[in-house]
């Protein structure tokens, strides 16, 4: 019985501590959907600025690839037209 009382009253206690911690950030702990969308849309907008770099990085290594081919293609058709 003692350990059942004293799990509840930790639980009590965690539950305060972080009622206490989102209302410093001015959430109220009654909103659980609000906090729910809300953190869903910062996970949607996460994973959508992690996909655009990987397009931008794409992007950087196809043009660089591209210079170096394309300056590859000049300096033989220069050196072919000697």
């Amino acid at each position: 019985m003692l350990i059942a009382e004293i799990e509840e009253a930790v639980s009590v206690a965690v539950r305060k501590e972080i009622t206490g911690a989102l209302a410093s950030f001015g959430i109220e702990g009654d909103d659980r959907r609000e906090i729910k969308a809300d953190f869903q849309h910062l996970r949607r907008w996460r994973k959508s600025v992690e996909q655009v770099q990987s397009y931008t990085l794409r992007a950087v290594i196809t043009a660089v690839v591209g210079g170096v081919l394309g300056a590859a293609w000049l300096a033989v058709k220069a050196w072919l037209g000697k």
